[in-house]
């Protein structure tokens, strides 16, 4: 029986010995894509059993050139990279690992909330420029009794509202079915949710249903000289709503670890206005989460190879598929 092959598109990572470790250790061999462009993407899959993926997209053109394809493994939480509804029809399993960097991106959340109602970036950038005031940027508030208003309540938004409710924030939150209890936290309708709170944070994956979520009306529902806080997906903001946003004074300021595309035009609107502190999408890294997240990762690929069932089945509909 030959040796069973897993291809990787890419990684953020210097090397990927854990995930060659791992596979090894399974009898299977690990195969680097040396680029993450469709046709190399496509031309390799063609001699293997299995494809990780970061950030590549992963699209239909790529899986079906795998003669069969036993998973598509997410090396993160979001999907929008993949073809996931093809993989369904075609009964292949697709796994994420969706709690690795909880606290991670709950601390930087809050890292980037602190920073913006201290205005931490703009006092930053005046010693860097030789200036020592302190009456530049927004009006310094307390935050205790503050609104921060969460978008998304999955296990990061959680955190994230446990952690905040500490600092003295009062927490509301929004999702899709509104219905289904929350605890402590109250629900509300997007609109409520952004016209009550001074932070509206973004805790939730991207689809095509909400894609553009924050544009032009929604910010302007929001409540004047309110503060933004993306550490979720870019393309959930309308970035040139958000500039205009910003230039009016609408908003205070907005915090973006995640943009669209990535890497963004730094020195162009919204990511080059003094109110706004961008990071390099980094709310997921810490040794820990990186660790966690692509040895588990590749244990489901192995699991999958060997024809179990995976930790983190995305699409559990295949198990009834015959195909399966």
């Amino acid at each position: 029986m030959s040796r069973q092959r897993v291809l990787i598109s890419d990684y953020s990572w210097p090397d990927v010995e854990i995930e060659r470790e791992v596979l090894a250790r399974a009898g299977a061999e690990l195969v680097v894509a040396p680029a993450d462009d469709r046709e190399t993407l496509r031309r390799l899959a063609a001699s293997v059993d299995a494809i990780m993926t970061c950030w590549a997209p992963i699209p239909a053109e790529v899986i079906e050139a795998v003669e069969n394809c036993r998973v598509v493994a997410r090396l993160g939480i979001g999907l929008d990279n993949i073809d996931v509804a093809f993989c369904t029809r075609r009964g292949i399993p697709v796994t994420n690992v969706p709690d690795y960097c909880q606290l991670e991106v709950a601390e930087h959340t809050l890292a980037l909330l602190l920073a913006l109602a201290r205005n931490i970036g703009i006092f930053h950038q005046d010693a860097r420029n030789g200036v020592y005031a302190r009456d530049h940027g927004p009006p310094l508030r307390r935050l205790a009794g503050r609104t921060l208003g969460l978008v998304g309540l999955g296990g990061i938004g959680r955190t994230v509202a446990e952690r905040a409710s500490a600092l003295g924030l009062e927490v509301v939150a929004t999702r899709r079915d509104l219905s289904r209890p929350a605890g402590t936290i109250p629900l509300l309708p997007l609109p409520e949710l952004l016209e009550r709170s001074d932070f509206v944070s973004l805790h939730l994956p991207l689809d095509d249903e909400n894609a553009g979520l924050i544009g032009a009306a929604e910010l302007a529902m929001m409540k004047p000289g309110s503060f933004l806080i993306n550490t979720a997906r870019g393309a959930l903001i309308d970035s040139q709503a958000l500039s205009v946003a910003l230039d009016s004074g609408q908003l205070a300021g907005a915090a973006l670890d995640v943009q669209d595309p990535e890497p963004p035009p730094l020195d162009a609107p919204p990511y080059n206005h003094p109110h706004v502190i961008v990071t390099p999408h980094a709310a997921f890294i810490s040794e820990q989460s990186l660790l966690d997240l692509r040895t588990r990762a590749s244990n489901q690929v192995v699991q999958c190879l060997r024809g179990e069932v995976p930790d983190n089945l995305v699409n559990p509909e295949i198990l009834d598929s015959p195909d399966a």
